[in-house]
């Protein structure tokens, strides 16, 4: 018999909320380490069927919910037990095919404080002291990005994907015209934000290998004789590589046009007194986009947009009486409204400011390092390697490889067995001599001992493809 609908329905707020949470969270924790056990390895096997039949079973012929409950305890029992069961674990050094980091045990912890008292950050009535709290992290990470800049500033976002969204936006504003540039080597979000702005698609500049060329670029700046946002990487996603940031930072002077740097992957190394000079000229961008559900190990969402002059933030501004009156903000009531392009939003800063209380700028840089240094030793493991092919030394922690005289379509196959037997989930990259292999190594604690099974089995799982093939 299922409990009563007020017991299911109780509050994790309040004066005793968090009894309720405390009776109901070690059940949840109980159901994610059995769902854990059963999946066995980085990710469930059998594909995307089996995936769906083992939801299937959960309900039966019955809809996920019926006109009863069955009480909270079975619902978050059963059901943490099937997405434990059921999910990709980044927390397994075999599961490292995408920038999906691990989050840490504090950031989660803080996401449960969060998610019980759930101030929306779109007005300062509903998040008195989380709209404070974020506003010291922007702060920090508006220094962090620009130590050298009069009056900089950050706001909080979704992702690298709102954030560059934002960095055209700002040039828009001022430059309704304005032309969207980027190297072939962009991340797709780029595209995007263009064509959700109204704005034309990116006019593309070549690369010498995955880093835009300076030369192309003021060639093209040159030739377009119109206001432009070139839009600079810095961490690619098939291969962790930085643009030449100083270089294109001065082209851009030159012609007068505005630089957005996508620093979704790349922009925490900044906390890294031994990796910051791969980011040396970012200081002289517009705009930076960074992410925190990359190297900073939050749970997903967690983007920042830093500019250098905050002013330009005036373009988010907008009136709306019942959350920003002109009285209020002009009685000393912060205005949160123009601090995002969204209106509800979580108070995603709070985690980030825990996390970075606990670890300090130092620690954080710390896990960053030790992933890049990670990365290189596996890149020197692959080369060892008889039946492996290295793509070329990491810049950061992406590592792209394969076996050894292996076609593009072997590649995909392998890809696909590993993934499919819930082995170890790799990632791929087409580049311009074919497909590779890609670990994106994200783990803060994994050393490259920990991924000699991974390589083992590509190689094992590719003498098995070729052989089937021979067979057939």
């Amino acid at each position: 018999m299922g409990e009563s609908t007020s017991e299911s329905a109780g509050l994790a707020g309040g004066r005793a909320g968090h009894r309720r949470l405390a009776e109901l969270i070690p059940l949840v924790l109980d159901a994610m380490g059995a769902g854990s056990v059963e999946r066995g390895g980085p990710g469930p096997a059998g594909g995307p069927a089996a995936v769906a039949a083992g939801v299937a079973a959960l309900t039966g012929a019955e809809p996920l919910a019926g006109a009863t409950g069955v009480g909270a305890e079975q619902a978050l029992s059963e059901m943490s037990r099937l997405l434990a069961a059921g999910s990709v674990d980044p927390a397994d050094p075999a599961c490292a095919a995408h920038l999906h980091c691990p989050p840490l045990a504090v950031a989660v912890a803080a996401d449960v404080v969060a998610s019980a008292l759930n101030p929306s950050m779109d007005s300062w009535d509903q998040a008195p002291v989380a709209s404070e709290i974020e506003r010291e992290l922007v702060t920090l990470i508006a220094r962090l990005c620009y130590p050298d800049a009069p009056a900089p500033d950050a706001v909080v976002t979704a992702g690298g994907t709102e954030s560059n969204l934002l960095g055209l936006l700002l040039a828009r504003e001022p430059e309704p015209a304005v032309r969207p540039v980027c190297g072939r080597n962009a991340h797709h979000s780029v595209a995007r934000a263009a064509w959700l702005l109204g704005l034309p698609a990116p006019v593309l500049v070549d690369c010498d290998g995955e880093r835009m060329r300076p030369a192309a670029l003021a060639e093209t700046l040159r030739e377009l004789g119109s206001p432009a946002v070139v839009v600079a990487t810095a961490g690619t996603t098939d291969t962790g590589e930085i643009d030449p940031l100083r270089e294109l930072a001065a082209v851009c002077r030159r012609h007068g046009a505005r630089l957005h740097v996508d620093a979704s992957y790349g922009g925490l190394a900044l906390c890294s007194a031994k990796l910051k000079p791969l980011l040396d000229g970012l200081g002289e961008a517009d705009s930076v986009a960074l992410d925190a559900h990359k190297f900073g190990w939050q749970p997903i969402s967690a983007g920042l947009l830093a500019v250098r002059d905050a002013a330009d933030l005036s373009s988010l501004s907008v009136r709306a009486e019942y959350l920003n009156a002109d009285d209020d903000t002009e009685a000393g009531l912060p205005d949160l409204l123009g601090r995002s392009i969204r209106t509800s939003r979580r108070p995603d800063a709070f985690r980030m400011a825990v996390t970075l209380r606990a670890l300090g700028i130092d620690g954080m840089g710390a896990l960053v390092e030790h992933c890049c240094a990670t990365a290189a030793e596996v890149a020197a493991m692959i080369e060892r390697h008889p039946g492996l092919r290295l793509w070329g030394a990491p810049t950061l922690s992406t590592v792209l490889f394969k076996p050894v005289d292996a076609d593009d379509e072997l590649v995909a196959r392998v890809r696909r067995t590993l993934l499919e037997a819930g082995t170890a989930i790799v990632g791929r990259a087409t580049m311009s001599d074919g497909v590779w292999l890609k670990l994106t190594l994200l783990h803060p604690h994994a050393s490259a001992e920990d991924y000699r099974p991974l390589l083992d089995s590509v190689v094992a799982a590719a003498a098995a493809q070729s052989a089937e093939v021979v067979l057939q």
